[in-house]
């Protein structure tokens, strides 16, 4: 069940409890029952209009509106080119675009989170942030998004995917944390959870340099004033001299898990966490050593960045010593060749040896990467993003178990 039909189902759920409570108190459930009746007449009138599945391969959207949000940054509002209903997605879930830049000899497939639509309006919206990679050149789809796609442009887009979302039906109090445009994914599970009414206890934690790249300020900011349960806390490390603290932001530090210890009452949350490498890694780091279990600490990384917080559970890591001795054959290209556990994934092994295999998002989402395993395992860095075959893997994402070979 996804979508509107997810919050539909949790609407009945509270239809139900506001039900009981009727039955031993008065007005305040009346009025309880009244406005969960209205929401659930609109949102089953959406059940009705919406698709009853995702579109396959890719559609065709127009941008409807194109807006900076921050310096390099802008939000791209999509609509249907056919004029067709959307599908609601999972609120942290991602479109897939297909995009040909100017001077590159094929098409290149780009994931990017959703920060609205689909709930109350007819359109999806992404933010792109322009990526500047280690070498100081910037990412050319993402400059591509920002200099060149306009409002009017047509763009080749997959339906929501992506197995990290937040789910409404579960009543846990949630932690949102997110470093830069790593936010997006965050906005879209708080404004769904305000949307619904839920009662849930959220803490909404937002780290950036300052209020130059400050994005969807005041969008938050009203989140929270229609929310009562949301307790926001903005981090900027470099403050500017006009960034005033309590008016634009709440701490003058970067988001640390010792500042979480200080504000949250306990770690008895689901954390979900969305940002850049280094910010991702030391933040999963620390929640695991502050005794938060695996299962309740949700994240993912954007851009190239993996998060280096060991094999995914169940997955067998080599024996101490044995890492060196690991083969990798390419069959197709006819090499073997000992693995080196200095390359960050498989991918990244294989162009060090000159085997080209295709790549885009690098976070184990899109599935350009995916390739057949011909015989062994591979242990994953972090939970692919997209379906992944029996049989085969995600190679920007995972490492050889043991010797391997893989069609490439």
């Amino acid at each position: 069940m996804g979508g509107i039909a997810l919050m539909l189902g949790y609407l009945c759920t509270q239809w139900l409890a506001a039900t009981r409570r009727y039955a031993f108190e008065s007005k305040r459930s009346r009025l309880e029952l009244e406005t969960l009746g209205k929401r659930l007449e609109i949102l089953n009138a959406k059940v009705q209009a919406a698709p009853e599945v995702a579109w396959n391969s890719f559609r065709k959207f127009t941008v409807a509106r194109k807006v900076e949000e921050c310096a390099d940054t802008y939000s791209f509002y999509l609509k249907p080119h056919n004029g067709r209903p959307l599908p609601a997605f999972k609120p942290g879930q991602y479109l897939t675009f297909e995009v040909q830049p100017p001077g590159l000899p094929k098409a290149q497939i780009r994931c990017y989170s959703l920060s609205d639509g689909a709930l109350t309006d007819e359109h999806y919206r992404v933010t792109i942030k322009r990526y500047i990679r280690d070498d100081g050149k910037p990412g050319v789809v993402s400059t591509y998004f920002c200099d060149d796609v306009k409002e009017g442009d047509i763009l080749n887009v997959k339906a929501p995917s992506g197995k990290f979302y937040l789910d409404v039906e579960v009543e846990r109090p949630v932690v949102l944390i997110s470093g830069g445009i790593g936010i997006t994914p965050m906005l879209a599970m708080a404004r769904v959870l305000t949307h619904l009414n839920d009662p849930r206890e959220i803490y909404f934690f937002f780290g950036c340099r300052s209020g130059v790249d400050h994005m969807f300020r005041e969008e938050v900011i009203e989140l929270q004033k229609n929310n009562p349960n949301m307790r926001l806390h903005i981090c900027y490390s470099r403050p500017s001299e006009t960034d005033v603290k309590g008016e634009h932001y709440n701490h003058h530090s970067r988001v640390t898990i010792d500042l979480m210890k200080e504000v949250l009452p306990s770690s008895n949350y689901e954390y979900y966490l969305c940002g850049p490498g280094p910010f991702m890694d030391s933040l999963v780091a620390g929640l695991y050593e502050w005794g938060v279990p695996k299962k309740d600490v949700k994240f993912e990384a954007f851009g190239p960045a993996t998060v280096k917080a060991g094999p995914k559970d169940g997955a067998a890591a080599p024996a101490d010593g044995a890492v060196s001795a690991i083969e990798v054959e390419f069959s197709r290209s006819g090499k073997k060749v000992p693995w080196d556990p200095e390359c960050a994934n498989l991918h990244a092994f294989a162009e060090k040896n000159g085997i080209p295999i295709d790549y885009s998002c690098g976070a184990g989402s899109c599935g350009s990467c995916l390739v057949a395993i011909k015989k062994g395992n591979v242990n994953y860095d972090m939970e692919p993003g997209t379906e992944v075959d029996e049989g085969s893997c995600l190679t920007c994402i995972c490492r050889p178990a043991g010797n391997i070979v893989i069609d490439a």
